[in-house]
Order: C-alpha cells, then sequence, then structure tokens
C-alpha cells in the first residue's frame, strides 16, 4: 500500500519535471517576436549570481536633441557579446527574438534576445524634415 503512493507521488513530480522542462524548452526555442532596434549600446555587463547573462540597455535616439528610448536586452551568445563589446561607442543594429514567458530569470533578465549585431556606417543622424516652404537660403 505504501509503496503505490509513494509510486504515485513519484510518477506525478516526474510528469511535474518533465512539463517544466518542456515548458522552458518551448520558450527558449519558439520565438513571440523578431526584429531590429538602432542605437548605442550605453550600459552593457555580464550579471548573475548563479546564473551569469550578457544584459544591456540600447539608447535609441529618433533625432537630435530628443529624449533617447531605453531598449534593455539580454544576450546567451558569447560570441554576439563579444561583437557588441568590440563595437562599444559606435551606433549599432541589434537584431532580438522576444521569448515571452521564459520561467525563470536565470536564462535572461529581459525577454529580448539579441542574437545579432552589425555597426550602422555612417553614424550621423539624419536632419530634421524640413518642410518645403520654409527653407531659407544661407546668409
Amino acid at each position: 500500500m505504501q509503496s503505490s503512493i509513494a509510486r504515485y507521488i513519484l510518477s506525478g513530480l516526474l510528469v511535474l519535471v518533465l512539463l517544466m522542462v518542456g515548458w522552458t524548452w518551448l520558450t527558449l526555442t519558439w520565438s513571440y517576436s523578431e526584429g531590429e532596434r538602432a542605437g548605442y549600446v550605453q550600459k552593457f555587463s555580464r550579471k548573475g549570481w548563479l546564473c551569469k547573462t550578457w544584459e544591456g540597455e540600447l539608447a535609441m535616439v529618433t533625432m537630435p536633441g530628443a529624449i533617447p528610448e531605453k531598449f534593455a536586452f539580454s544576450v546567451r551568445n558569447e560570441a554576439v557579446a563579444e561583437a557588441i563589446n568590440r563595437l562599444a561607442g559606435r551606433r549599432v543594429v541589434l537584431h532580438y527574438r522576444q521569448h515571452k514567458f521564459v520561467p525563470t530569470s536565470c536564462f535572461a533578465e529581459t525577454e529580448y534576445f539579441v542574437v545579432g549585431v552589425r555597426e550602422v556606417e555612417g553614424t550621423d543622424l539624419p536632419a530634421p524634415a524640413v518642410p518645403q516652404g520654409q527653407l531659407q537660403a544661407p546668409r
């Protein structure tokens, strides 16, 4: 009698563990969305007590003088982290995949996982557009 109860408890725990492992694998494998964000990496560091991950912040500037919007991201690939560190101080485009409902922050602190980075050629920001009737001749 007691051995059958213990067997049911162990079977239930095994099923629960398998469900948790399956859910974690599913959330880390399939992405909800993916895209690119451009800007300047203003913060990038390896963080965590047990699970070390690369966490960063991208300052996205739409036009000169505007307050930059911040984009928090995580990097799990060491080669991508090295590339971001090499491009520090330059305008970059980060290619990311969004993974929702990851069950623990051990894999990343954000749901945006950067999988690629490239430098933007000609890092000058474009001048704001002026309506055609408001152009002035140089003095």
